[in-house]
């Protein structure tokens, strides 16, 4: 069917107003937590490459949210490479080439400006940009990835949409066909550069010999999925944050644990009531609902390296005919700027865009 291939559900979903204020609020503490001086002493734990401070942020944040039965939000995860806004641009738009004007240019400032971050320099530019993913012409996102190299190429930037195989360091600089590159935007899923294919990247980083955005800090500070369980904790925050936004983000997420700190058998009881999610997992791979989680799966599930959530159910958007949907919402931000607000409507265990009418879709605020 159409949706199944471009993502793009022909249904509505409606999002509360008060909701979508929830999670504005949401989104901006987190950026405020993520730039508090207090905070970065996390990075202890963290791989190197989140270590550095690289003075600009991240290009296409994505916070999802449920919303509960009593209307009350709740923070499901965080993602520094956000996938899929052209999508939703397309569900007003069906046969649109470009993003919508005003969007389009919102996205493109966001990558200036880190790139003047960057370079130090208000009024600079780059001249190349690599938009690098494993094979990228093999991905399911890859129309949307030539949709921002029209973004760019719009106004003079060069891109190409590359496998990181393909670049290469060469005096003192990265660079692709013998071209500097300057800046790249990253949809690889090795958020902190450690695979092979990843490492002269993980190089231009270290010696901060391009722009990277999305890029490792953000990822260990806001994104890395362990942090959900460090937020899950009222303790961890007291030493630097505001009793009421605190509490909001008490409020907001659900509590989260590792799996090694809790005992299998009283969790087997419980699980109905969990989730259970890989820490480096990415689109939902790996992702299990306890109500259908089998003995076997559950006991080869790797203690440190897998995180059991709190079950909070999906909303659900009632389709004309009848048919119900599964939906979450996602919101796409650079810093605290909200760029688009969207919703996904889905069927079976977790978030997806291949069922039949699901996908991304409209939203009416109500």
């Amino acid at each position: 069917m159409e949706n199944q291939q471009h993502g793009i559900s022909p249904h509505t979903a409606q999002l509360p107003l008060h909701c979508l204020k929830q999670m504005i609020q949401l989104v901006r503490d987190l950026q405020n937590l993520s730039e508090n001086p207090a905070y970065p002493p996390l990075l202890a734990k963290l791989p190197r490459n989140a270590q550095i401070e690289p003075g600009y942020f991240s290009v296409l944040m994505g916070y999802d949210f449920h919303i509960d039965e009593t209307q009350q939000v709740k923070l499901i995860e965080v993602n520094t490479n956000a996938g899929g806004l052209w999508y939703p641009a397309r569900s007003y738009a069906p046969d649109a080439q470009f993003f919508p004007s005003k969007l389009g240019d919102k996205l493109l400032s966001t990558f200036l400006q880190e790139y003047r971050l960057f370079r130090q320099d208000k009024q600079a530019q780059p001249q190349l940009i690599a938009i690098i993913d494993h094979q990228p012409e093999e991905q399911f996102l890859y129309p949307e990835m030539q949709i921002y190299a029209k973004l760019f190429q719009q106004v003079g930037i060069n891109t190409v949409i590359v496998d990181p195989a393909q670049l290469e360091i060469k005096d003192n600089r990265l660079c692709y066909q013998g071209q500097t590159i300057d800046l790249i935007y990253n949809r690889h899923c090795d958020f902190y550069l450690n695979t092979p294919e990843m490492q002269h990247i993980a190089i231009a980083w270290q010696q901060q010999m391009v722009c990277l955005t999305p890029n490792p800090r953000v990822y260990g500070l806001l994104a890395d999925k362990q942090r959900m369980a460090d937020w899950s904790y009222a303790e961890f925050f007291d030493d630097f944050l505001a009793p009421a936004t605190i509490a909001r983000l008490q409020q907001a997420i659900p509590h989260t644990q590792l799996l090694h700190a809790l005992p299998k058998e009283t969790l087997w009881a419980e699980r109905k009531h969990k989730v259970f999610k890989p820490t480096t997992g990415y689109a939902s791979q790996g992702v299990y609902v306890g109500d259908k989680l089998t003995k076997k799966k559950f006991i080869s599930l790797e203690p440190h390296a897998t995180l059991v959530q709190h079950r909070i159910k999906p909303s659900i958007t009632h389709a004309p005919d009848g048919e119900k949907f599964k939906t979450d919402f996602r919101l796409f931000v650079y810093r605290k700027t909200i760029l688009a607000v969207s919703a996904r409507l889905y069927q079976g265990q977790v978030t997806n865009l291949r069922t039949a009418n699901g996908g991304f879709s409209k939203i009416k605020l109500t």
